[in-house]
């Protein structure tokens, strides 16, 4: 049973050094429906066989993976799976963590810690919490990438494809830009 609510409020959730602690996924499936972890190889062959799930933001200016804040009374997978369900409404296998960034809320302007972790995507609900706040669009790689309104997601989603294609990283920190904009912060740890 899938709860339709949306947990709210922030009473519950983490801080560190006074920056708010956010989870989210990059919600992906295989366009054949097969899982290459089943085979052998485990490795796709190019980014064309995935698919990524983006949604857009509650006021519906931008599309994003799904995030929100890592609440006490639950993991940090738990809450990475909990902000999926309710902003795009799947469910699927959350994975190893794909990296840690800091970055800028333009709403609050205040500067938040998060993890992302991919979500092999295994049921999509007709029903679920957000549905009336968000619209969710399955995408190519490259639409996906192009969409996504954060720099720091871009990276997450770069950094999953090559994960998925067996392809070693450039590096094994977050590399900082100079062309970061305000909304932009670079790398932080979260321990």
């Amino acid at each position: 049973m899938v709860s339709l609510v949306s947990r709210t409020g922030r009473h519950l959730q983490r801080y560190k050094d006074g920056r708010r602690l956010v989870v989210g996924c990059i919600p992906y499936r295989y366009k054949n429906g097969e899982d290459p972890s089943c085979d052998s190889s485990n490795t796709i062959d190019d980014e064309g066989e995935l698919e990524i799930l983006v949604i857009t933001s509650q006021k519906g200016q931008g599309m994003l993976f799904p995030k929100g804040g890592w609440e006490i009374d639950e993991s940090i997978e738990e809450a990475a799976l909990r902000e999926t369900l309710e902003e795009a409404g799947v469910k699927g296998k959350v994975q190893n963590k794909i990296g840690e960034w800091c970055f800028r809320s333009k709403r609050y302007n205040t500067i938040y810690e998060g993890v992302m972790f991919p979500l092999l995507v295994k049921e999509q609900l007709d029903l679920w919490p957000e549905k009336n706040l968000r619209q969710r669009k399955w995408m190519t790689v490259a639409e996906a990438r192009e969409v996504c309104q954060h720099w720091w997601m871009k990276e997450a989603l770069d950094r999953l494809v090559r994960r998925l294609m067996q392809q070693p990283e450039e590096e094994d920190i977050i590399r900082i830009s100079s062309s970061l904009s305000d909304e932009e912060v670079g790398p932080c740890a979260l321990s």
